[in-house]
């Protein structure tokens, strides 16, 4: 699963959605943009299809905009964060790694093999090629 596919976006992006198009003044993506500051609707078409989130020191701008309560500003975010935890701590391709112990005074016909489950975790960089 990539990091995209991990992090959730959908509550915040249903609430801003429904709110601007329900909104007595209509507003388009542009326009919505433009009153928070960014040059065209791209970033509200981003935040609708919950590809990104809404910035921080732009909630308060937004709640007043769009008039959304912070406590459902709020609600949604932190609906939205904990679906990521969860899509996070959840996603585990299971890796069995075998290690060899070696009880002290024993030889190597007596090696123990132990097997452990663990998470897998994203792959070192590669080293350069020495030439």
């Amino acid at each position: 699963m990539s990091e995209q596919k991990k992090r959730c976006f959908s509550h915040i992006a249903k609430l801003i959605r429904e709110k601007r198009v329900n909104h007595p003044k209509n507003y388009s993506q542009s326009e919505l943009s433009q009153m928070l500051g960014y040059k065209n609707g791209q970033f509200i078409s981003n935040v609708e299809r919950a590809l990104c989130n809404v910035p921080l020191k732009m909630l308060p701008k937004v709640s007043q905009i769009l008039d959304i309560t912070p406590a459902d500003l709020k609600s949604a975010m932190l609906e939205d964060h904990q679906q990521t935890l969860e899509n996070y701590l959840n996603y585990s391709e299971e890796v069995t790694v075998t290690s060899y112990n070696t009880p002290s005074g024993s030889t190597s016909e007596e090696e123990t093999s132990n097997t452990t489950t663990i998470s897998q975790v994203p792959p070192a960089p590669l080293a350069a090629k020495a030439y």
